[in-house]
């Protein structure tokens, strides 16, 4: 059987500011920018949870604290 992931990656749509670095530090390829457009005027992201791998990179680059690793 494989290894089931235990963590999940979390967003907060209203701190999103779709500067993007997280799009361009996905490993994965798993960050996109989404049709939602959030109080400030801008397009947030969205996680592939699919492709995500929980490695954290999106939580380490994004300076408005749009990530949460639980």
């Amino acid at each position: 059987m494989g290894k089931e992931k235990t963590e999940k990656v979390y967003t907060n749509p209203v701190r999103c500011k779709g500067c993007g670095y997280c799009i361009h530090a996905c490993p994965q390829e798993a960050i996109r920018v989404s049709e939602h457009v959030n109080a400030k005027g801008y397009n947030t992201i969205v996680v592939e949870e699919e492709k995500c791998v929980v490695c954290g990179m999106c939580y380490r680059v994004c300076p408005d604290y749009v990530f949460e690793i639980r």
